[in-house]
């Protein structure tokens, strides 16, 4: 067998190996490329919230359009239907049903609830001031809601009760049910029952909501649900909406990516077979990338597919240099310097690799694979495969004018100090907003659909979950016991107007040993009949008329203990499963928090806080502030970047002189690549852009697609003889405008990160090619001695 043959032997078989890794690789489009591969405690802490904590399963539901009586109907009768889908654990609309289930939950069990069921509540003296209290509230403008009560709970635990449980704004009532301020939306809230991690979970509780308002807006009559409209928001319905953004993203622009530059090679090769060649590379190495990723990651994420579109940016240059500059001496005077240009290549991205940022490292290692399998099938099975028929378009006409062009540009290159002087300058001006350190930088999602969360999350009332205590435990009960004990602590600093307010698991469900406490708490029939007549004295009361608070307590004291099977059917079920979590380490309590007057907390109201968590060493607990927290993550992720592109940068420098062994040619190569890396960050700055952990990224690739341009430059100009200057230079051309439009095309994504990626390698390795030809040396005679420098 020939060894073009074995070659192309060895490629078919890596081909099906790759395609069969692909094809039963794990794809994912959530949260996970952003999280660390190993995290700290409190990490981990944030990790599990973002992906299953309360504020992650929350669906925020409006109906708009129509009259308020109309979106009232289609209110309860959308909720009436998802109340009844296993998907969902919670579906709340204000409507009089759902709420007189909880009232009655809390009436019923109001002596184990009540935090103020204690000894000294039931002697003479505590009953005597409680029932003093509830009289004088039945003057109050709360007397209608004691009124009906107070026979049956004349000491107002019910109301102590709703008290606690409702320390923020609700929303508006409207015909019954729940609605906007300015009423014109109809306002739900749903939580689904799976983690907000499971996106194909998340997707169906969105379309089981549609095909229900769908199924409720179909009984009601044309004329009167005319511009009836659904509107969603909350994190499962931004989950599922990134991730069909991705997808649809990667594929419009790797089709249209791919189909500019066939059309571009087309055009300049004239010949067919040579774009189909031309494709085989590309395909390669993103095959080969996608196969490495699967197998050093559990999932391949979409940004990393994403990704991938840029290697035909830079994949394909590897044909053109094949095809335009001759293949016939391929091997001795072009391979060698692209050889080099994709070990510097490879130093640049390996040194993502060691990245605790997953996607960092995702994209390290797809581009080292799959740029080093690009150039593999270049050298070793593309040439084998080239008719000796084979004719292109002979460049050599463009390329001599292309090269008079570079000799008149070479006379001005002096006007080239402006460039990083305008640069340093745009930087300097903006030293201070440069970054971008918050995770938002990231967010796919459109501005409106984030201002329509804001919206409806301040209109419904909805928790905007950014402050969390997270108790961890053993097991349940000792979780409910942290949060019971966090609740004291937590409560002074409300009363003392440190915090708005807290949620708190034991609230809808006390541990067991404060059950049995409240329950001793009550005395006997006899003992409590007795203490009553003693504590009504100077009351307008008679005893017989509380005849049936003296049944209620003594049914509450003998009744079992409460447990979450009795919550069932209530809203309240949802808020205590929503505030319990169990982890691989055991079980964690939730406590939201809220500022008193705003969404965030002050700097001494966070310290107060964690004063008071540090004083309660029985419990384990943490605050998170997880705006703060992810920030923090994703500034972490920023720096090391930062720290690894210069290490790379560094590499490739190392590497460059080993193999130039002139430090006036490792100049010549890396002063265009630096002067392209500093004006492309000048001018994002300059244009109001902040950088990002993906325009980091993207310098690298400056830095990788132009090592190849600036080292042609250097081979042409150290050893003449090693190529036709035309027609190195006319597939630099081509090989740079291939790679704008790959670039040029994801400057126009709808992602941010491949967005970010575009506006800086596009016009960077415009400049990278515009800097080599300028800074180059121009050829030695063909007489000089080789390698001279």
């Amino acid at each position: 067998m020939t060894r073009p043959g074995a070659a192309g032997l060895i490629w078919a078989l890596l081909v099906i190996i790759a395609a069969a890794i692909v094809a039963r690789a794990t794809y994912t489009a959530d949260l996970s490329a952003f999280l660390p591969r190993s995290p700290s405690a409190t990490q981990r802490l944030l990790i599990e919230q973002l992906r299953t904590g309360p504020a992650a399963r929350l669906i925020l539901v409006a109906l708009e359009g129509a009259d308020a009586r109309t979106r009232a109907r289609l209110s309860v009768q959308l909720a009436r239907q998802l109340r009844s889908d296993p998907r969902f654990i919670a579906v709340n609309n204000g409507d009089a049903a759902s709420l007189e289930r909880d009232r009655e939950f809390l009436f019923r069990h109001r002596y184990l609830l009540s935090a103020t069921v204690t000894p000294q509540r039931f002697t003479v003296t505590g009953l005597h001031a409680a029932i003093a209290d509830s009289l004088d509230l039945l003057a109050s403008p709360e007397g209608a809601l004691v009124k009906p009560l107070f026979t049956r709970d004349p000491t107002g635990e019910t109301l102590t009760i709703l008290e606690a449980l409702g320390p923020g704004p609700g929303p508006r009532t409207s015909e019954g049910v729940w609605s906007s301020r300015d009423g014109a939306r109809a306002l739900l809230i749903a939580q689904t029952r799976a983690a907000g991690s499971d996106i194909d979970a998340q997707q169906a509780a969105c379309q089981a909501i549609r095909r229900a308002f769908a199924a409720s807006l179909a009984t009601i009559p044309a004329a009167e649900r005319r511009g009836t409209a659904l509107l969603m928001s909350g994190p499962p319905v931004f989950a599922v909406a990134s991730r069909a953004l991705i997808k649809g993203e990667v594929m419009r622009l790797s089709g249209l990516s791919a189909a500019l530059t066939a059309l571009l090679l087309l055009c300049v090769y004239r010949s067919p077979p040579a774009l189909l060649l031309t494709l085989v590379p590309i395909a390669s190495g993103a095959l080969a990338g996608i196969a490495a990723v699967a197998l050093g990651f559990d999932a391949v994420h979409g940004i990393t597919l994403g990704f991938g579109i840029t290697l035909i940016g830079e994949a394909v240059d590897y044909s053109i240099y094949l095809f335009i500059q001759g293949a016939a001496h391929w091997r001795h005077s072009v391979w060698p310097t692209i050889r080099l240009g994709v070990l510097t290549s490879i130093c640049g991205f390996a040194a993502l690799l060691p990245s605790a940022f997953p996607g960092l490292a995702q994209l390290g290692l797809y581009s080292v694979t799959g740029l080093v399998a690009a150039a593999l099938v270049t050298r070793f099975v593309l040439p084998g495969w080239v008719p000796r028929t084979l004719a292109i378009r002979d460049l050599s006409a463009p390329g001599e004018r292309l090269a008079r062009a570079v000799q008149k540009l070479r006379g001005v290159r002096s006007a080239l100090v402006l460039a990083p002087l305008l640069a340093g300058a745009a930087l300097y001006v903006h030293r201070g907003t440069l970054w971008n350190r918050e995770l938002s930088a990231l967010n796919p999602i459109p501005a409106a659909d984030q201002a329509l969360d804001e919206q409806l999350r301040a209109q419904a009332g909805a928790p905007d979950v950014r402050y969390l205590i997270v108790a961890s435990a053993p097991d349940r009960e000792s979780a409910l016991a942290a949060a019971q004990t966090l609740g004291a602590r937590l409560t002074p600093l409300v009363a003392q107007g440190v915090l708005g307010g807290f949620e708190s698991p034991a609230r809808f469900l006390p541990p067991l040993a404060v059950q049995r406490t409240r329950r001793a708490s009550l005395p006997a029939a006899a003992e409590l009949s007795a203490r009553l007549q003693q504590a009504l004295a100077g009351l307008p009361l008679s005893a017989t008329r509380l005849q049936p608070f003296l049944l209620d307590v003594e049914r509450a004291r003998t009744a079992p203990a409460l447990t979450s099977a009795d919550l069932e059917g209530t809203s309240l079920a949802a808020a205590a499963e929503g505030l319990l979590a169990r982890s691989a380490g055991g079980w964690s309590a939730l406590l939201p928090v809220s500022a008193v007057a705003s969404a965030d907390l002050s700097g001494s109201a966070v310290a107060r806080v964690r004063a008071a968590l540090a004083q309660e060493r029985s419990v384990h607990a943490a605050l998170l502030d997880l705006k703060d927290e992810t920030d923090r993550l994703y500034s972490g992720y920023l720096s090391e970047a930062v720290k690894l592109a210069v290490a790379g940068f560094g590499a490739i420098m190392l590497l460059l002189w080993v193999a130039l062994r002139s430090l006036v040619r490792v100049a010549r190569v890396v002063a265009p690549l630096a002067l392209s890396v500093l004006v492309v960050a000048g001018l994002l700055v300059a244009l109001g852009e902040r950088l990002t952990i993906l325009h980091v990224v993207g310098m690298l690739l400056i830095v990788a697609v132009g090592s190849n341009y600036a080292l042609f430059f250097d081979r042409s100009s150290a050893r003449p003889r090693s190529g036709s200057v035309p027609l190195t230079l006319a597939s630099l051309l081509v090989a740079n405008i291939a790679t704008v439009l790959t670039f040029g095309v994801l400057a126009c994504s709808r992602l941010p990160v491949l967005a970010d990626l575009g506006s800086t390698v596009a016009p960077g390795t415009l400049l990278a090619l515009l800097f080599s030809a300028l800074l180059a040396r121009p050829p030695a005679p063909p007489d000089a001695a080789p390698g001279a420098s």
